[in-house]
């Protein structure tokens, strides 16, 4: 099982929270202080991951970039 963090546009409303059981949301600012949601989690294998992606398109959200975790990290990343 991989852990991947997805950059998304926007912030990920709390109420999803339930949705994406077992991930993290950090809500923070790019750069240029636009919102931007960090979700990180376990992501089990290729088919799952297309899923996550699915699901976040079809509850509208943005995404920017999809990030696997480097071996070896035990954490997800956090906010800058």
């Amino acid at each position: 099982m991989n852990t991947y963090t997805f950059q998304l546009a926007g912030h990920l409303d709390r109420r999803w929270k339930a949705a994406f059981d077992g991930f993290t949301i950090i809500h923070t600012h790019a750069p240029d202080t636009r919102p931007v949601t960090l979700l990180s989690g376990p992501v089990p294998d290729q088919a799952a991951l297309y899923g996550l992606i699915s699901r976040l398109r079809d509850i509208g959200m943005t995404l920017i970039n999809v990030q696997p975790a480097e071996p070896g990290a035990a954490e997800p990343p956090t906010a800058p």
